[in-house]
């Protein structure tokens, strides 16, 4: 099997007026890790070419583009700054890189017209290939009626649609940090992609917006061994009659892809296989938040377990 020309999805970018807005706003070191990492359009572009990776899909991942909450001059600015790097660099290398355009939700109007500049591919619009959308934005989870509008236009797009999780947003007790020794993305990223994939099928939105084509990270973290539970309980509680495991697979197989960023393999990625199909399974590789040593390791077992799960390489964007 030809092992060259992966096609990254999950790769980000950490443009450095977007880094130094981190570390003014009060998110130096965001979701509990170390530091906001630097990063280069070079060392990108080396760290492809050491692991073989045709292309990457580009995005900012948590805390996002909306770092003061109720501040939504300062996150449109920062949203659109980030945006304009990344067309930039798209632009450039068109055949090598792609992004995922930025959001400064919960802001649904300045969202909205951030959409409609992304996805225009003319007259000084953007030309990005999606847009990335965190698991909450200041406490409003994905399929919260409050995103109802900003759904709607992603529909009328048929736009692909990445979910990044970040820091779960609790509000009592000491649940408000739960395990504050641990950084968010060791455990609670998992449950975060599993609370907002959850809350989508629930809600409804992901049968109303059917022309939408979602990437969830990680390989779905927590949601596949609990998409019986989810269903079983929303139907004993009156929640969702109609979301039943059967429809919530079938929906997994028609809109939904899942990457392999973090550590799939070689358990995780057989409870996923378990409702969906290899085909809707993707590359991804978490650079510069995953170090490129870790990187490596992780391509080197993606590589050798294609031959097992048969991962696909071709683009599905």
């Amino acid at each position: 099997m030809n092992l060259t020309g992966k096609i990254d999805v999950h790769s980000h970018y950490v443009p450095d007026k977007y880094r130094q807005a981190c570390i003014e706003h009060g998110h130096s070191r965001p979701d509990g890790m170390k530091a906001v990492p630097t990063w280069s359009e070079e060392e990108h572009l080396a760290m492809m070419d050491s692991l073989n990776i045709a292309k990457a899909y580009l995005s900012i991942t948590s805390p996002g583009t909306h770092l003061v909450q109720g501040d939504h001059v300062l996150a449109r600015r920062i949203t659109r700054e980030c945006n304009e790097a990344a067309a930039s660099f798209k632009k450039r290398l068109p055949d090598r890189i792609g992004f995922f355009a930025s959001t400064p939700l919960p802001d649904v109007a300045g969202t909205l017209e951030e959409i409609d500049v992304a996805f225009d591919k003319h007259g000084g619009g953007l030309d990005a290939d999606g847009v990335v959308l965190e698991t909450n934005h200041h406490g409003v989870y994905l399929g919260d009626p409050e995103f109802e509008a900003v759904m709607a236009a992603l529909n009328e797009k048929k736009a692909v649609v990445f979910i990044h999780p970040t820091t779960p947003c609790f509000s009592n007790g000491h649940a408000a940090t739960p395990l504050p020794k641990y950084p968010q993305p060791m455990l609670e990223f998992f449950f975060e992609t599993a609370r907002a994939a959850a809350n989508l099928f629930l809600t409804g939105t992901v049968s109303r917006y059917s022309n939408i084509t979602y990437i969830l990270s990680h390989c779905g973290g927590a949601l596949p061994p609990m998409i019986r539970r989810i269903c079983g309980a929303g139907r004993i509680m009156g929640l969702a009659d109609d979301v039943t495991p059967e429809k919530v697979k079938g929906q997994l197989n028609s809109q939904f892809y899942f990457d392999t960023a973090g550590w799939p393999f070689p358990e995780q990625i057989h409870g996923l296989l378990q409702h969906v199909t290899p085909e809707r399974i993707l590359y991804g590789t978490d650079f510069p938040w995953t170090p490129i040593g870790f990187v490596t390791e992780l391509s080197q077992d993606h590589d050798r377990s294609l031959l097992q799960v048969i991962v696909p390489v071709p683009n599905a964007l």
